[in-house]
């Protein structure tokens, strides 16, 4: 498995790895029980979101669209 992604913190990476699974994409959150040694480690960069080497660059692709996508307004559908 590669890294893909690092995630801002365990909520966003468990959204990311739910919308690959929706597309067929195995993947794998690391580091999320790091944030408890905060202090002795790092402070940034200690969840990864990991997949397989074949699927790495369509969930980079995947996971750029998600990032630029905008909340839909309900509001102002016709």
């Amino acid at each position: 498995m590669i890294k893909i992604y690092n995630p801002l913190n365990p909520l966003e990476a468990e959204c990311l790895r739910d919308m690959l699974t929706s597309h067929h994409i195995h993947s794998h959150i690391g580091g999320t029980f790091l944030q408890g040694a905060v202090g002795e480690l790092p402070a940034h960069d200690l969840i990864g979101l990991y997949t397989d080497v074949a699927d790495a660059d369509r969930a980079k692709e995947l996971i750029d669209a998600w990032l630029k996508a905008y909340p839909v307004d309900k509001e102002e559908e016709p």
